[in-house]
C-alpha cells in the first residue's frame, strides 16, 4: 500500500461517510448538498486511486464524473424547485 492508496482510503471513510449520512437523513436541500459534495469527493478518490494503481482508466472515470455531476445537481435542483411551488 502506498501513500496514494492510503490517502484514498482516508478520504473515502472521512469524506464520503458524512456525505452518505447527510444524504440519508435530513431535508431535501441538505441531501442535495450531500450528493454534490459526494460527487466531488468521489472524483478526488478516483484520481488518487488512479495514481496509486497507475491506471489511466480511473482518471478518465474521475474526469467524466467531474463533468457530469454538476448537470445532475441542476436536474435535482429543478425537481426540488418544482415541489416547493405547488
Amino acid at each position: 500500500m502506498n501513500a496514494w492508496l492510503l490517502a484514498a482510503a482516508f478520504l473515502t471513510v472521512g469524506g464520503l461517510g458524512p456525505c452518505l449520512l447527510v444524504g440519508l437523513r435530513g431535508e431535501p436541500h441538505e441531501r442535495l448538498a450531500g450528493l454534490n459534495l459526494a460527487s466531488t469527493i468521489g472524483s478526488a478518490v478516483l484520481l488518487l486511486l488512479a495514481q496509486g494503481f497507475s491506471r489511466t482508466s480511473y482518471t478518465d472515470l474521475a474526469l467524466d464524473l467531474a463533468v457530469l455531476a454538476p448537470a445532475g445537481t441542476l436536474v435535482f435542483t429543478r425537481f426540488l424547485a418544482g415541489k416547493e411551488r405547488r
